[in-house]
């Protein structure tokens, strides 16, 4: 927050995507933390070196992080990025925490223990009439073509579309703020593990695009299918 409210540098990786020295920071402490916790559980970083996956497949648990989701968000200054950390078991998120800092909302869950925002059990409020009115939410910095189709057909009699950055668009379909979050781009592993953690305990399910099975991970890509919060 310290590095928010200042001017700070912005780098790009290989992949166009935005860096700054907040990622790296935060990234330095959640890791040095959990190796000192749990020194036995290997780590998945969006901003650690890759590891093979020969060297992953039979990791049994894992922590999957992103230091900060919404990079761009962040550089906007517009509140809308989250610290995400998930516990991976096989390959299903079981524990999950989602922390917006610039908002003081923080969302976790644990498997068979339910999801929480600040303290309240989810989901906060329920959509009884979806063929009347269904809340959709969307990307705000990578609204794809293909999404913004796949809205247009839903049916429904009345379609409100939000737009959030980070993590916080699964977070909304958890609380009932949201129907539905449809991705038809490209996302990777730890931007949804955490919050994916929070969806499942929630009661609803992130579904692939293709075959409307749950999203799974520490695949050999760590590259995510197309897929719908629902």
């Amino acid at each position: 927050m310290k590095i928010y409210q200042k001017d700070f540098q912005i780098e790009y990786k290989e992949d166009s995507s935005p860096l700054t020295e907040a990622d790296l920071k935060a990234n330095e402490i959640i890791c040095s933390s959990l190796k000192k916790l749990y020194p036995e559980i290997p780590i998945l970083s969006e901003e650690n070196k890759t590891v093979e996956f020969e060297e992953r497949k039979d990791w049994k648990y894992y922590w999957c992080i992103d230091p900060i989701d919404g990079t761009k968000e962040f550089i906007k200054k517009n509140d809308e990025f989250t610290v995400n950390i998930a516990l991976i078991h096989k390959n299903s998120p079981v524990l999950g925490v989602v922390y917006a800092p610039a908002l003081s909302y923080m969302y976790s869950a644990k498997k068979d223990e339910g999801a929480f925002f600040n303290g309240q059990r989810l989901p906060l409020t329920i959509n009884e009439n979806k063929k009347g009115k269904l809340y959709v939410v969307a990307s705000k910095s990578h609204l794809s073509n293909e999404t913004q189709e796949f809205i247009d057909n839903l049916e429904a009699k009345e379609i409100e579309q939000v737009s959030k950055g980070s993590s916080l668009k699964l977070c909304m379909v958890a609380t009932g703020e949201a129907d539905i979050y449809p991705r038809l781009a490209p996302t990777m592993e730890w931007d949804t593990a955490a919050a994916d953690a929070i969806v499942r305990e929630s009661g609803k399910m992130t579904y692939q695009f293709d075959t409307n099975e749950p999203l799974v991970y520490n695949k050999e890509n760590l590259l995510n299918p197309w897929f719908v919060v629902k």
